[in-house]
């Protein structure tokens, strides 16, 4: 009598998913890279680096304005040339930007790049989701998510650094030039997949209402505010312990311990989704508590750092999984929802942060996002039917004990 054959699970299509996380690292290293050369740019353009500040703020309007009507516009398009159309787009306003003697004509490049970059973020978790067989798709968005962490720890800081050994304009020009690469990378190894037929089809009120999408979005909502109070203001929080000159280090910090939220996330996603979402919330809250409580002790701020980039590192991947996994066939609108929240967040975690700074002081900062943490944590415990649902098995054994 022989064993029963077991059929070998798929292995995941690496280079492709790579190159859609490539995607991600360009865009969000595109994001942030003027606030780390603020002087540079001020000189090149003639302006205040108040003024270059608000090139980061048209990027990420761009992307909160652009990212659901675009996605909806373009539904019934073939995946991958609309994905090569959104990079294309992304590297030739990037040129613009490079090469712009004028502040305006630099402004409206950056709102436009912001436009491209919401279409491509939009796309990337429902593609990676097809990329690859049925319970697989928690783990192929992880790896196409990898941009993110890695754009935080290692990204901004080189792209930083080269902008200011080489010129700013160079730092431009060389994300146009990956792009570019990148749009052979992609047709040569992403596959190619069908639009919605218009039959098929939801309105963005049928959308808004499948169940457990709103708890998701909530949750995510609290989460990246939380995230951005903190990030954003993270030197007057360090200045307690007496770490304020040590921002860099800190930050390395968190964005290694991301990556490896990141791999813990991918590897239990697929099997684990409501446990992880909860884990990471309660574990973020935990961080945010100990800055808040501990905040003048420099060993427990650099734990705090450590575990708030470890349960965050892998959040985006929970939180498009569960948006994935709730939409179905519309998930690429469910994830252009997201990608509109995520971008209230940041704006809205950068402008209640500062307001709370001037008017508190940075002492309130954590406690804030620790109220929230702990708001998120109840939205996502509660949504144990869709959103954050157990796995099949976890029902299975919930049924059987009831």
């Amino acid at each position: 009598m022989h064993p029963p054959s077991s059929t070998p699970e798929p292995r995941l299509p690496l280079s492709g998913l790579l190159a859609l996380a490539a995607a991600g690292f360009l865009t969000l290293l595109n994001e942030a890279l003027p606030a780390g050369l603020l002087p540079q740019i001020a000189d090149g353009l003639g302006v205040t680096q108040a003024l270059v500040g608000q090139l980061v703020t048209a990027y990420a309007i761009g992307s909160l304005l652009a990212a659901i009507p675009l996605v909806v516009a373009t539904r019934g398009w073939r995946r991958r040339p609309l994905l090569l159309a959104a990079i294309a787009g992304f590297m030739v306003v990037n040129s613009v930007v490079a090469l712009s003697p004028h502040y305006g004509l630099t402004l409206v490049a950056r709102f436009l790049a912001g436009v491209f970059a919401g279409l491509v973020w939009s796309l990337l978790a429902g593609y990676a989701a097809r990329m690859v067989a049925p319970g697989q798709g928690g783990r192929a968005i992880a790896v196409a998510m990898l941009g993110i962490p890695l754009a935080l720890s290692l990204g901004i800081p080189a792209g930083t650094w080269l902008g200011a050994a080489l010129g700013w304009r160079f730092a431009f020009w060389g994300i146009s030039l990956v792009a570019l690469l990148l749009l052979a990378w992609v047709r040569w190894q992403v596959p190619d997949f069908a639009g919605q037929e218009a039959g098929q089809r939801r309105s963005l009120r049928q959308i808004v209402a499948l169940p457990g999408l709103r708890p998701v979005l909530l949750v995510m909502l609290a989460a990246v505010l939380s995230h951005n109070i903190l990030y954003t203001y993270i030197a007057p929080i360090l200045a307690r312990s007496g770490l304020a000159t040590q921002v860099e280090r800190v930050l390395l910090v968190f964005g290694l311990a991301s990556v490896a939220g990141l791999w813990i996330a991918g590897t239990l996603i697929d099997q684990r989704l409501r446990a992880l979402a909860l884990l990471s919330t309660a574990a973020f809250a935990l961080a945010a508590l100990a800055l808040a409580a501990l905040g003048a002790q420099p060993g427990a701020v650099w734990l705090g750092v450590a575990l708030w980039g470890l349960s965050f590192g892998g959040a985006p991947t929970l939180y498009q999984t569960a948006a994935a996994q709730t939409a179905g066939e519309a998930a690429d609108t469910a994830q252009s929802m997201l990608v509109t929240v995520w971008n209230i967040g940041i704006a809205g975690g950068g402008l209640a942060g500062g307001a709370l700074l001037d008017a508190r002081g940075a002492q309130v900062l954590p406690w804030v996002a620790v109220l929230l943490l702990l708001a998120a944590l109840l939205l996502a415990y509660r949504a144990c039917a869709h959103g954050f649902p157990p796995t099949a098995r976890q029902r299975a054994r919930a049924l059987a004990a009831g």
